[in-house]
């Protein structure tokens, strides 16, 4: 079965994030600046997100999952349909203020984002330029730093940290600002395998005992394992979307849109194609084992 087009409903109530019919189309121009076509980047999107939830969000390079991010955040507004976040319609100018405190943004480079000369200043930052009174904000920076697991680096210049331990300090910071939902644009894309660990460990946290609704963008697809749902893109569309065991149990559909499966979950498709009686979607190691065990 090829991957086809996966309509999704649009829910009466609504979710901390909600698309509908969401189009974003933007001009190519030329050398000299002449107009060269349009390109839909993100093509008749549905897309509802509840409070708590960890989503991932799938796709090859140029597949349109960055530019579906941007919208989260009011840093792009839908070319056609719309977006809502908490209830609030991201195009309305009265509502950028209220969107981006709801949905805070951690992007591929931790650079881009941290700006002040120790750790702990650099996580109030935000709170500070919200007005928080000073305890508040230390309180926050505290908790910020405890839960991203960089508590102990506070009076560390960011500058000379690792690139796992620079992104953290960068979700760190969105936390401070108490957001309901933080949405991860390839937070990992520069980061070596440990630095990614380091990442994705700090993300579940956030969700799982923080409550906070996480939205991963990545190309990683061990990052999206532990994920609640997973929307899969490609060419602007929305083309897969389930649990983590169903979509990687469509291992030949990914392929076809260029896309792996984790490298465990690739093993036992392979192992199926020899012969072995294996169930599809084997999301783990230890998953792998007892289904072998089971057979001998």
């Amino acid at each position: 079965m090829g991957a086809g087009i996966c309509r999704l409903p649009f829910f009466g109530k609504m979710g901390i994030v909600e698309a509908k019919d969401l189009v974003f189309e933007y001009i190519r121009r030329d050398k000299d600046g002449e107009v060269d076509g349009i390109t839909r980047a993100v093509d008749d999107i549905d897309l509802s997100v509840k409070q708590g939830e960890f989503i991932a969000i799938l796709g090859h390079n140029g597949s349109g999952k960055s530019t579906l991010a941007k919208h989260l955040n009011a840093i792009l507004y839908p070319t056609g349909g719309v977006v809502y976040v908490d209830g609030k319609d991201t195009s309305d100018p009265d509502n950028i203020w209220d969107v981006r405190m709801t949905t805070g943004m951690v992007f591929q480079n931790p650079d881009n984002q941290i700006i002040g000369q120790i750790v702990e200043e650099d996580v109030g930052f935000g709170p500070e330029n919200l007005g928080i009174e000073t305890k508040e904000i230390w309180e926050r920076v505290i908790e910020s730093l405890k839960v991203t697991g960089m508590y102990d680096y506070r009076k560390h210049s960011p500058r000379k940290l690792s690139g796992g331990q620079k992104q953290r300090v960068a979700i760190a910071g969105v936390v401070a600002m108490h957001p309901k939902c933080i949405v991860l644009d390839e937070p990992t894309a520069m980061l070596d395998p440990k630095g990614r660990r380091e990442v994705i460990r700090a993300v579940r946290a956030l969700n799982m005992v923080e409550g906070i609704t996480v939205i991963l963008i990545t190309h990683y697809m061990e990052e999206a394992i532990n994920a609640d749902r997973i929307y899969v893109m490609d060419a602007g569309k929305i083309v897969m979307h389930g649990t983590p065991k169903e979509i990687f149990s469509r291992v030949e559909d990914l392929k076809a849109i260029r896309l792996s499966v984790p490298q465990v979950t690739e093993l036992a498709w392979e192992l199926k194609q020899a012969g072995l009686n294996l169930p599809d979607g084997i999301l783990s190691e230890e998953e792998l084992v007892n289904e072998i065990c089971r057979l001998l």
